[in-house]
């Protein structure tokens, strides 16, 4: 195929150095990109075997209908691997390896998703994106940057962007990503993420002028706590981790721990007059995260 075959050899063992097979064949396939331990290319290997299903011939897919994806990155030793992953995991996937080449496919194809990496030759992600949101196609966007600042972040999703995830990432999140954005993704519809303003029930949030009201009534809620329903209300009934908010959120250049995501939640949750054990609006998945449970709508 377009996107390469994995060696049906590999031996998924553990070798006498102690790193499982496919870490090591890992190590060897993928051009490093990080000098942190245990990070190759784009893929952040966990020490768990189960999460070294990269480069495993036997994964469980995650869709039963097999929606077209277009990947379009510019580093052959991402797309050769990512490519084939997704493939495995339920998705027919196609490749470009350049802006330009982005589009055009994105109008020939058609596809369901797009992958889409920021920094690429003749037109970069983001360029790409704008177009494609001025010319009224609302084909959901997952970008994938190195960019680490929460406002960069921000401004790529006020373009338009679905979803982000930053270089090195853990494959099978980004499959996950991929099967709730086509879940709650509507065709021919602006995202969630693209709207100005999000109602939930009661609950309103203006992302425009950043007010949140209940009832009518506008809510005395930070800075910090308004961005982190914001990403809440824009992926309902995901299981958002700890850390996936505080990079959504906060980002690398502020150096905090997962608490600060614990407050926060506490002090929407007074704000909504909302109680932990029997919530209306955000739910605590014990010793993961946060779920906005309430349906999320766009008004007309």
């Amino acid at each position: 195929s377009e996107m390469g075959q994995l060696e049906p050899s590999v031996d998924f063992g553990r070798t006498s150095r102690g790193e499982s097979r496919c870490e090591r064949w890992l190590r060897y396939r993928l051009k490093p990109r990080w000098t942190r331990p245990r990070q190759y290319g784009m893929v952040r290997i966990s020490q768990r075997e189960s999460q070294c299903e990269i480069s495993s011939t036997h994964h469980t897919p995650l869709m039963t209908s097999r929606s077209l994806l277009l990947l379009a990155d510019d580093e052959a030793a991402i797309t050769d691997q990512l490519g084939p992953f997704l493939e495995r995991a339920g998705f027919s996937v196609r490749v470009a390896a350049d802006g330009a080449t982005a589009l055009a496919r994105t109008a020939e194809l058609r596809p369901s998703l797009i992958v889409l990496d920021v920094m690429m030759p003749q037109l970069d992600g983001r360029e790409v994106l704008r177009r494609l949101r001025r010319a009224g196609d609302w084909t959901p966007v997952i970008l994938l940057t190195r960019v680490g600042d929460a406002t960069e972040r921000a401004m790529a999703l006020e373009e338009g962007a679905d979803d982000y995830l930053n270089k090195p990432f853990d494959p099978h999140e980004l499959a996950a990503r991929v099967k709730a954005l086509l879940r709650r993704a509507t065709a021919g519809r602006p995202s969630l993420a693209a709207a100005q303003q999000l109602v939930s029930g009661p609950l309103r949030l203006n992302r425009a002028s950043r007010r949140v009201t209940l009832d009518g009534a506008e809510l005395p809620l930070t800075h910090k706590a308004i961005a982190l329903l914001e990403y809440m209300m824009t992926h309902p009934d995901e299981v958002l981790t700890r850390e996936r908010l505080l990079d959504a959120v906060w980002g690398w250049d502020h150096p905090v721990g997962t608490r600060a995501v614990d407050t926060r939640v506490a002090e929407l949750r007074r704000a909504l007059a909302e109680d932990a054990a029997e919530p209306h609006f955000i739910a605590t998945a014990a010793g993961i995260g946060y779920r906005f449970i309430s349906t999320v709508e766009v008004p007309t």
